[in-house]
């Protein structure tokens, strides 16, 4: 019998999510949850959203598993630690034309895209979001609640802080480490290590803002 979750999230990112857990065929999705009180009780996607957190708790002695489907950093992260402490459980969906190379780990909540490539004994976070046709080389470690956009290049043995967003297309060269809740602006080249909470944007990417 297949396990049914729920997903945390009704807008274009949960779109993305949905899809890939029906074509992973692993779970059977029960319904939506999202705090958007005027999402109550509509149609998304093919699925109803039940409403938000307390309709969650109403519902979870029948559904305890989830995934969260927000494409923000901090909201996401936010959502994470609440379903943890109301002892929910959440799981990870991988799309099937995603290559994951030999020793490559994935922990829980995390999503991988269409097309992305995660080479021989990368590490991948909780509750990480590998964006479509991302290339991750071997040897990264992603920390958790990061979010690697759409095209971005990450070369061999780099490591990425908690939190930290790289945006579409970057390229980080081997042997980095990019901090905690950073920002690496569209299409820049890292070259240097980043440290934590800063905006670096352009080629070769420079500081532009501190948290």
């Amino acid at each position: 019998m297949i396990e049914k979750i729920f997903v945390f999230g009704a807008s274009g990112h949960a779109k993305v999510v949905i899809d890939i857990i029906e074509r992973q065929g692993l779970y059977d999705i029960a319904f939506l949850v999202d705090d958007d009180p005027a999402l109550k009780d509509t149609d998304f996607y093919g699925y109803r959203v039940i409403g938000g957190k307390q309709e969650l708790l109403a519902a979870g002695d029948l559904v305890c598993t989830g995934i969260i489907a927000i494409g923000s950093n901090r909201a996401r992260s936010t959502v994470a630690m609440w379903l943890i402490e109301h002892e929910f459980n959440l799981v990870s969906a991988i799309h099937p034309s995603a290559q994951l190379g030999r020793g490559v780990t994935v922990d829980v909540g995390t999503v991988i895209m269409a097309g992305t490539v995660i080479n021989s004994d990368s590490r991948i976070g909780r509750n990480v979001i590998i964006n479509t046709c991302a290339s991750i080389d071997h040897d990264c470690s992603i920390g958790n609640g990061v979010h690697i956009a759409p095209g971005v290049t990450l070369c061999g043995t780099v490591n990425v802080g908690i939190g930290t967003f790289v945006c579409a297309g970057a390229r980080v060269i081997p042997n980095l480490t990019i901090g905690s809740n950073v920002i690496v602006g569209a299409g820049s080249t890292v070259i240097s290590d980043v440290p934590d909470s800063i905006t670096v944007v352009g080629s070769p990417a420079k500081i532009v803002k501190h948290f």
